[in-house]
């Protein structure tokens, strides 16, 4: 896994329980910190997180090596 896609992944986590706070306890987490949701930098937050999103997204479709590994043959 690439840096890039290890910093994704990290926002990604940081969106997801933003999201859980705010489903959960009505609480933005991110608002809270950065001025609110109109806030420019709480704007930027978000934008990175949906773009960490996208980023994993092709780590979903990326084959693991345990798949793309050639099968053992069976042990008799």
């Amino acid at each position: 896994m690439s840096a890039i896609q290890r910093i994704a992944l990290v926002l990604t986590i940081i969106g997801a329980i933003n999201w859980g706070l705010i489903g959960f306890f009505q609480f933005d987490l991110v608002a809270a910190i950065f001025g609110g949701q109109e806030s420019g930098l709480s704007r930027i937050i978000y934008g990175l997180v949906g773009i960490a999103g996208l980023i994993n997204l092709g780590l979903l479709f990326k084959p693991s090596e345990e798949v793309a590994r050639e099968p053992r043959p069976e042990a008799r």
